[in-house]
């Protein structure tokens, strides 16, 4: 890396330049609100989860937001190094990041789901 902030990459082949190049760009790579990341759970509180989206980048996940979704479509609890996927809502002035589970998951399907063609 120079000065300028450009960084050369050599390799003795292309796959190596390809996984050396995909891993700079994910430590350098800020999030982006409405985007879904797998994140990892890193620690678990009373009031969530802090669950890491990027290399480094890391915040809080609602309580609210994953342990209805347990209970009622995942029966296994969260558990710190569990990979989940979550949606950023929102990135606050001081650079905080609000995730939420529920949003990163598919609306359910099956019994007891509203049907999408009814009205």
């Amino acid at each position: 890396m120079d000065d300028s902030g450009t960084v050369t990459i050599a390799s003795v082949d292309g796959a190596s330049a390809e996984k050396a190049k995909e891993m700079i760009s994910r430590i350098t790579e800020e999030v982006e609100i409405g985007k879904i990341y797998m994140g990892t759970v890193r620690k678990i509180m009373d009031f969530g989860a802090f669950v890491e989206v990027l290399p480094g980048t890391m915040d809080w996940c609602t309580s609210r937001s994953w342990r209805t979704i347990e209970s009622k479509r995942y029966p296994t609890r969260l558990k710190e190094g569990d990979q989940i996927l979550v949606k950023v809502l929102e990135v606050d002035r001081q650079g905080k990041i609000r995730l939420s589970r529920k949003e990163a998951m598919p609306p359910p399907t099956g019994a007891g789901a509203p049907d999408p063609s009814a009205r």
